[in-house]
């Protein structure tokens, strides 16, 4: 591992807004499902920033999810697997407030329970994807019975109560589809199915409506308000993630999921067809920007950008630079020249996050706030 230091730029230290302000006190409380199975745990004083959420965490180490295997078998694309899971506490923070509420990696679905879940009618009890006969079926039957869905994250958010125990207030479940479906059959030839987006939330729904059947069949649950939040994934090459596409939120105790809100988020890459198209602008600042990258290296390669745009207006972008370096003083001048261009080409009103790196491993970071004028910069050293 690394240590981090902070670069000195022009004499001047520059603090990013999200850096933490740490308070190391931390508060033992208890946390609870019932009254009878109070279990120690360690809420911490801090956040990373305000608008984090606090982890539940126990005496040792922070709770991990009691499903943590069943992402990363399922979910084909890292960039997705990261967009999932954080996306869903962004879109969380809309019915439960950070301020009120803390956080924890889902404890009620376990991961033979999901697993069962994502899997066929005929291969499990409970399977969600359509029944087939794999071993037999023909190319025509899989394509008629698609696996659409292939994961399902629980989260927990939790409050304080007066007697000093923490308890479930609020769950927090994501559903995954896929945007193609790869299949074998049995002759061993492979294929794939498109899946529009239309197609997918009509399934999606229908999914998130038995699974609020089966999670309020389980006594802890059954009066737990549940929001949902459907995500459609980026076929496995991607070099940006996918998109959320709809929430709807469950009150305590309803048996059903009241309407739903529409998503209009997208990930688009820098540089691509579809970037010049829909967002010009932004694609030329980027161009720009890539080409007086290319003066400093005339030889690097491979530098790609993210835009994350929320309602069409860009938010963040983030930008992946690989480079050879040979020595520390190169990685040192080199930043200070990536700095300078994000200060003199990047609008204020979107946040910009720069990856240096050489052979995947981090060389330094530039982050620029929505905002704000001066990033802030760390080297790896």
């Amino acid at each position: 591992m690394r240590k981090m230091h902070a670069l000195l730029l022009s004499s001047v230290l520059f603090v990013s807004a999200c850096t933490p302000v740490f308070d190391n006190r931390e508060e033992v409380i208890q946390e609870t499902t019932d009254e009878n199975n109070n279990q120690s745990a360690i809420v911490p004083n801090y956040t990373m920033s305000e608008t984090d959420y606090r982890m539940i965490l126990t005496e040792s180490s922070p709770k991990v999810s009691s499903a943590r295997g069943v992402t990363t078998n399922q979910m084909g694309n890292r960039l997705d697997i990261d967009e999932f899971e954080s996306g869903l506490r962004r879109h969380s923070k809309e019915y439960y407030d950070p301020e009120d509420y803390f956080f924890q990696p889902g404890q009620y679905l376990s991961d033979g329970t999901l697993f069962n879940w994502l899997s066929r009618e005929s291969d499990a009890e409970g399977g969600l994807n359509p029944e087939l006969n794999e071993d037999e079926a023909s190319e025509e039957e899989f394509r008629d019975s698609p696996k659409y869905i292939s994961n399902i994250v629980e989260q927990d958010y939790l409050v304080k109560k007066e007697e000093n125990v923490v308890e479930l207030k609020g769950l927090t479940i994501g559903i995954s589809l896929r945007t193609v479906y790869n299949f074998q059959t049995p002759d061993g030839k492979n294929y794939s199915e498109n899946h529009s987006t239309d197609e997918l939330l009509t399934k999606g729904k229908q999914y998130a409506e038995e699974i609020l059947k089966r999670i309020r069949e389980r006594e802890e649950l059954k009066d737990v308000p549940v929001v949902f939040a459907l995500y459609e994934e980026e076929e496995a090459s991607s070099k940006v993630p996918g998109n959320f596409l709809s929430k709807g939120y469950v009150k305590e105790s309803s048996n059903s999921i009241g309407g739903w809100d529409s998503i209009d988020e997208k990930h688009v890459l820098f540089p691509s067809s579809e970037a010049e198209t829909d967002h010009f602008d932004d694609s030329q600042v980027f161009s720009d920007f890539r080409k007086e990258v290319s003066d400093y290296f005339p030889n690097f390669v491979g530098m790609i950008g993210n835009g994350f745009y929320v309602n069409n207006d860009l938010r963040e972008v983030t930008i992946e630079i690989p480079i050879e370096f040979q020595s520390q003083s190169e990685v040192v001048g080199f930043t200070q020249y990536v700095y300078s261009l994000v200060v003199e080409m990047f609008p204020d009103h979107y946040g910009v996050q720069v990856n240096i790196h050489s052979m995947d491993e981090p060389e330094s970071l530039i982050v620029k706030n929505a905002g704000e004028k001066e990033p802030f910069v760390h080297v790896y050293k």
